[in-house]
């Protein structure tokens, strides 16, 4: 899936905002939970898109990890964008290693996209909108004006992760897929 969306994402304008068919997402995730094989290359990008966004969700305690969900918000509070990433580096560092893997794998993905955001209207703005409620959701649910400001705070957080992941993950992560 992330393949296909570092291949295909940065050419593609509103990836991860336009959503796939739900049928066909509906009948993939099916077989993908069953472990039946899937050619996900003869699929919409969209449809990628929104199945990846759905495994997301269904990360249990979220990717960012509902535990430590006060922290990942207090962050963009902070001081100066050097003591934000210091506190996002050691929020990671908290992290299952499976969870960082996959993370900066995402942003690898994301990167590439907001670098040709001229070309698919996917800034790193918009990628946040569309992204951040996968990512982070709190371990309680509470009020819908709760939720509204808590959604508004996890998109700058990640806004500002897609903008800084080459200096929060290292400037690796723009390699991670290779020769593709």
């Amino acid at each position: 899936m992330l393949c296909l969306l570092y291949q295909e994402g940065p050419s593609t304008e509103g990836i991860f905002r336009r959503s796939g068919s739900a049928k066909t997402c509906k009948e993939l995730k099916e077989k993908l939970d069953s472990g039946a094989e899937v050619d996900l290359a003869c699929e919409s990008i969209f449809v990628t898109a929104s199945l990846f966004k759905d495994f997301l969700r269904n990360i249990p305690g979220s990717i960012l990890s509902s535990q430590l969900c006060d922290k990942w918000v207090s962050v963009m509070d902070q001081g100066n964008n050097e003591e934000k990433i210091k506190s996002i580096q050691r929020l990671i560092e908290q992290l299952p290693r499976a969870n960082v893997v996959l993370l900066r794998y995402i942003f690898g993905v994301l990167h590439g996209i907001e670098i040709r955001s001229e070309e698919n209207q996917m800034n790193a703005f918009n990628l946040a909108i569309c992204i951040a409620p996968s990512l982070l959701w709190p371990p309680v649910s509470s009020t819908p004006d709760i939720e509204s400001e808590f959604t508004k705070k996890i998109s700058s957080l990640v806004q500002f992760l897609t903008e800084n992941c080459c200096r929060i993950f290292g400037e690796e992560i723009t390699s991670l897929f290779g020769e593709i």
